[in-house]
């Protein structure tokens, strides 16, 4: 099959990962690791599922300068100028703001979608079909389209996308959006049939994005017209020209600054096997489990009298324990972590407290 040249990819890969600490730290986050054992890293694998869909050379990398090894030693057929890298995090508006001006010098008639590089795609088939449905239908109207994936249970740990009037097929207007909800609330989500996962992947044309960030967040658009076409095509004046205006931009999710506002956003409900591997519960859910519903990850475990918990332990290190029920056991780096499954959305505020009393040594 001949791949459409006008259409791109950008895959977000400068997080930290720091709800996967101690596995993920900020000089190995976890999208530059092979959490699932298959060979492949989670960018690696994300680049492999979005190259069936997309012309190799229209897929952007876009990193934090302190991974352009990673990148380069990973993504060898990548070129230099498919990477582009912020030079400080300022969230994904300013990154996304930046992709669409930097395709957009490069082809005005081009649509794009944007994926970040840590989730889990269990149905690649459904998940292509899913992606050139919608790329058809941004493609043919004035829309923001994001992903909505189907919920399998009452998921504090995502936000939520309520869906309006259908468009066409799998295609609605969004009605409402709502962050992370408590678990009695997520409860109602999942009864009303109405509420889907918020996948955090986008499509849309570079012309209807960058229209929508100059009339939500103007304060962002103006710091990229700031520059020319002819300096988005000029790798060093490019990369000068970031280094300098970056910084200036708030720090703010594309969700917040533009989706939340716009009145032209629509969601494609799609059932393809996601998974935001963005937590030790979503890698315990992903992963094989023994009698007692234990995950081992590549380590040496006794396990009494316990049962739904997850060891990763690099080295060979045997870990023993008896009566633990539902916990993270994870030690990487000299860091052990043992906490609550039901309390991995305290590990973020965890990595902060660390950082504040040992600076940067844990981090």
């Amino acid at each position: 099959m001949e791949l459409n040249k006008h259409r791109y990819c950008v895959i977000m890969c400068g997080g930290i990962g720091s709800r996967f600490w101690p596995y993920s730290r900020t000089r190995l986050p976890k999208q530059f690791i092979d959490f699932l054992g298959t060979g492949r890293t989670l960018l690696q694998m994300s680049f492999d599922r979005i190259r069936n869909l997309i012309p190799s050379e229209n897929i952007i990398i876009m990193t934090n300068e302190r991974y352009a090894d990673l990148v380069r030693e990973q993504l060898p057929e990548v070129h230099d100028s498919q990477i582009l890298f912020e030079p400080v995090r300022r969230n994904t508006a300013p990154c996304i703001a930046w992709a669409a001006c930097h395709i957009a010098a490069r082809d005005p008639e081009a649509s794009m979608i944007v994926t970040p590089a840590d989730h889990v795609i269990t149905r690649e088939a459904e998940f292509e079909l899913s992606i050139m449905t919608g790329f058809d239908f941004v493609e043919r109207n004035n829309a923001l389209l994001t992903l909505g994936i189907e919920p399998t249970r009452p998921e504090t740990g995502y936000g939520y996308i309520q869906i309006g009037d259908e468009v066409e097929g799998s295609i609605s207007k969004v009605k409402t959006f709502t962050e992370k909800p408590d678990l009695e609330l997520a409860k109602v989500f999942i009864d009303s049939g109405e509420f889907f996962w918020n996948s955090g992947i986008f499509i849309w044309t570079a012309k209807t994005i960058r229209e929508a960030i100059a009339k939500y967040v103007p304060d962002i658009a103006a710091v990229f017209d700031d520059a020319t076409s002819e300096t988005y095509l000029d790798p060093k004046a490019e990369t000068e020209f970031i280094s300098a205006a970056y910084p200036s931009c708030i720090s703010i999710s594309i969700d917040y600054s533009v989706m939340e506002k716009a009145d032209n956003v629509y969601v494609e409900t799609v059932t393809f096997g996601w998974s935001d591997l963005g937590t030790w519960g979503a890698l315990y859910d992903l992963s094989p489990k023994n009698n007692d519903a234990n995950v081992t990850q590549n380590c040496n475990v006794l396990a009494y009298n316990s049962r739904g918990n997850i060891f990763a332990v690099r080295g060979e290190k045997l870990i023993v324990v008896d009566g633990l029920e539902d916990y993270i056991v994870a030690d990487a780096d000299g860091i052990l972590l043992i906490c609550p499954k039901s309390h991995e959305q305290e590990i973020k505020r965890m990595v902060t407290d660390v950082k504040v009393k040992f600076g940067d040594r844990f981090e």
